[in-house]
């Protein structure tokens, strides 16, 4: 049995989407769209290391979660879906920004996407985690302070995408 590729919403130049292969997107370095997922507990952010098996930046440290929509498939439905997907709970989400950013992601590949961003609030010590091991390889909650001190000594352990969000977008600086 074979399996159909994932197809992902690209951008053309009218601003009108049409479906690509996710790999395609990235290698081609097609404008696409994406979901970025940010849960807080207070000061403190969840963030995931991507699983080592991942066809780029995998081991590295990213925010909550990302995803890209399938096609045809509603952002607000995406990022509840890849919330639960990846991490195994659920939390309200809140659409924040949607922002445009580039990025080579190594390995002949790149991002180009328009993000849309979304916040959530979560007690931490209320969540129990439920790791997908084919997407996150762990995922950990930490301190604002912490992880600008952690990013700024080792930005090569976190994913460009990650790095351009906390340097660019103020109110994701918690």
């Amino acid at each position: 049995m074979t399996l159909s590729p994932i197809l992902i919403p690209a951008i053309a130049e009218d601003g009108s989407l049409y479906p690509v292969e996710k790999l395609a997107a990235h290698r081609d370095a097609l404008y696409h769209l994406a979901v970025s997922i940010f849960v807080f507990d207070g000061e403190h952010l969840l963030i995931q290391k991507r699983a080592s098996s991942k066809y780029h930046t995998s081991g590295l440290w990213a925010n909550s979660c990302c995803t890209h929509p399938n096609w045809e498939e509603p952002l607000d439905l995406c990022a509840e879906r890849r919330l639960e997907e990846e991490l195994g709970f659920a939390v309200p989400l809140t659409r924040r920004r949607v922002v445009d950013y580039s990025a080579d992601v190594g390995n002949g590949l790149h991002e180009r996407e328009r993000v849309t961003m979304y916040v959530g609030q979560a007690d931490r010590t209320h969540i129990m985690l439920a790791l997908d091991p084919q997407e996150v390889e762990a995922a950990r909650w930490v301190h604002r302070d912490a992880l600008k001190a952690e990013m700024a000594a080792q930005p090569e352990l976190f994913t460009p995408w990650f790095r351009i969000y906390l340097e660019r977008y103020p109110e994701l600086q918690f």
